[in-house]
């Protein structure tokens, strides 16, 4: 479990030089990249936030990643987003539309008679398209989202249907609307319209806006009519984020209807309770969940209404601090079965939906913006390298469901063609962006939130951010400053909650002040071309108990969730299924440890960087960093004897 409520929620700031200014800067803040995307006809930005973020996420294209794990991840993600071919992603929409189409239909979520077609192929790929185009500049994939963009506009005009826009018949909205069975029409309608608000921010495709806000015309038609307490019914059905793309939407126009809109998608009876900072999520379905708080996060930047802050505040303190494992992912078999802290009986082969951990990091980064304080991003560190990292499979960029937990089973991918799972789209989206959450800024202040290798250009300063580490195996980081003039600026760098100890030198010369655990070193100084920053992060070996069994443990390397590597599997095993089964029986041996030297049963090896083996056990285990781990059976989570018994 992942206890980030005992780090301290004040940052410990070690200032060298004078402290930095944060006059805020009006701008729209979107959900992914905050940029300014709507202005007057002066040329001057609109400001739509009633509580703009403190700080910015920089726009994706002054962020470039250099060598590392992140880059191989994008560019496995980069390679699957190629392969995927316009035409067959429309085509369920072009037969709904009765518009001629002799393509392959796709298979599993988006095969014609499945009720959830369209969410990947008009959807989660266009958001994939325009936030892998921020992140790299790949004018070949604009071109295939402009392409999509440009034929579900033709497919929407052939519908004729106030703007309706879907793969499947309008029809699935009456059986909403009688709340006859129906799988989640308004979670793939939200998918569709996100994507194209993303390739209108992005990338600039005007035709997207259009495409978009006449979705959104159509949605105030289908839900204008329905009483309050009918709409409350029809919440009863899995929506995504209807409320956070109808604010953003708002927040590109100005129309205040789409505000309108978007607060009927409020679930009082979800709200509520954790307004009032009352834990009642037990037995809900966890990533239909996440996605309305996120939405209440929007609708606080845009409202200033408190009552959607405790909402995000609370829920994400809850579900970090109590319904997380060491991973950072949430969820068991999609939902959250147990009371606050019950987690030893919950490992299985469908622990941590891959969505959820997308979802989360959403969410704390409108946290983070609110309040940037380093816990925030300690949790963030946690899902990047532990839960997205090593749920894309390098070698061809399948996709991952759930990331089980349960002792001795495996990873299984998705098949590029016929899956196409929610956490397909997630995780095309998650590895496109993954230049978004590095660096943020104020006015006169970067925060380097992630230690990743990449390249930020910052040009109303002047200056440049190299930074190069090899981080994990690499403890520390080392940022070199390019600058056209001397500037003065703070650069906050994140101190995570594992660091053991650590040490700063500028220039060369180790400065005599550091700062605590979960917190931000700032460093505020005139900075010139040449200038060296070395940040030194000493990791340790520390434990990750169960809160409501000690007994079961997780081991981990500063940020790292290190898991005992055991048997290669067959590709046949690991392609194909949401989840490994239980075809046969793999027992992990039980640990034998001191209670007073937890760690003690695991030693570096020193032959090679983020290996480990365990010492004084009954048969030999090596552990590597989860994320490492691809086609072998793996445990987590340690059943641990107390040897002194």
């Amino acid at each position: 479990m992942i206890s980030l409520s005992k780090f301290s929620r004040r940052n410990f700031i070690a200032t060298v030089g004078a402290a930095a200014g944060s006059a805020l800067l009006p701008k729209i803040t979107l959900a992914q990249d905050p940029v300014v995307n709507t202005t007057h006809p002066n040329g001057k930005p609109v400001n739509r936030e009633e509580v703009p973020w403190k700080v910015r996420p920089f726009p994706m294209k002054q962020v470039r990643l250099g060598k590392g794990v992140c880059t191989t991840a994008m560019e496995a993600n980069r390679g699957y987003l190629h392969s995927l071919p316009p035409d067959r992603l429309l085509h369920t929409f072009r037969v709904n539309a009765g518009l001629p189409s002799s393509a392959q239909p796709l298979g599993g979520w988006e095969a014609p008679d499945c009720e959830l077609r369209g969410h990947f192929a008009g959807g989660h790929y266009l958001s994939a398209v325009a936030l892998m185009y921020g992140s790299t500049g790949d004018e070949d994939l604009k071109k295939n989202g402009d392409t999509v963009v440009a034929e579900l506009a033709k497919c929407q005009k052939s519908l004729n249907n106030g703007g309706y826009l879907s793969a499947f018949p309008i029809e699935f909205f009456d059986r909403l609307r009688n709340r006859e069975r129906v799988w989640a029409p308004f979670y793939t309608i939200h998918k569709i319209m996100a994507g194209n608000l993303d390739m209108y921010v992005h990338t600039g495709n005007q035709q997207a806006l259009e495409v978009t806000e006449q979705m959104a015309n159509w949605v105030g038609g289908y839900t204008g009519p329905l009483s309050y307490d009918h709409m409350q019914r029809i919440l009863g059905t899995e929506y995504g984020g209807m409320g956070e793309v109808l604010s953003n939407l708002y927040a590109v126009t100005g129309k205040e209807y789409y505000l309108h809109m978007a607060k009927r998608f409020d679930k009082k009876w979800f709200f509520d309770p954790l307004a009032a900072h009352r834990d009642e999520l037990k037995g809900l379905h966890v990533n239909t969940h996440i996605p309305q708080v996120i939405a209440a996060a929007r609708y606080y930047e845009l409202t200033g209404e408190p009552y959607y802050r405790n909402i995000a505040e609370y829920f994400w303190d809850e579900v970090t601090s109590e319904r997380s494992y060491c991973t950072g992912g949430t969820s068991n078999h999609e939902s959250w079965n147990t009371d606050p802290g019950k987690l030893a009986g919950e490992l299985s082969t469908t622990t941590t939906e891959d969505c959820c951990a997308y979802n989360m990091m959403k969410l704390t980064r409108h946290l983070f913006g609110w309040s940037p304080d380093a816990h925030y991003m300690d949790y963030y560190e946690r899902l990047v390298f532990n839960h997205r990292l090593g749920t894309i499979n390098p070698e061809d960029g399948a996709l991952m469901y759930y990331l089980p937990l349960a002792s001795g089973y495996w990873k299984t991918f998705g098949k590029p063609f016929d899956s196409l799972w929610c956490c397909t789209g997630t995780g095309v989206e998650e590895y496109a962006k993954l230049t978004d959450t590095i660096y943020f800024h104020d006015d006169d202040s970067v925060y380097v939130n992630l230690y990743v290798d990449s390249n930020l250009e910052w040009p109303e300063k002047g200056m440049k951010l190299a930074q190069e580490t090899r981080f994990p195996e690499q403890q520390g980081t080392v940022l070199t400053v390019s600058a056209k003039a001397p500037v003065q600026l703070g650069i906050n760098l994140r101190i995570p909650y594992w660091a053991q100890g650590g040490s700063v030198k500028i220039n060369g010369q180790t400065l005599p002040a550091f700062a605590s655990p979960s917190s931000y070193l700032t460093l505020n100084r005139v900075w010139k071309t040449g200038d060296k920053i070395e940040l030194n992060l000493p990791m340790a070996l520390h434990i990750d108990p169960m809160p409501d069994d000690h007994t079961v443990q997780a081991m981990m390397y500063g940020p790292l969730v290190l898991a005992g590597k055991f048997d290669a599997v067959t590709k046949d095993m690991q392609y194909g299924d949401y989840e490994p089964k239980a075809s046969d029986e793999y027992k992990t041996p039980d640990i034998v440890a001191d209670a007073n030297q937890p760690t003690a049963w695991v030693e570096v090896d020193s032959k090679q960087p983020l290996n480990f083996k365990a010492v004084g056990q009954s048969q030999p285990i090596n552990l590597v960093p989860l994320y490492q781990i691809i086609n072998n059976r793996y445990t987590v989570y340690w059943k641990v004897k107390n040897k002194s018994v």
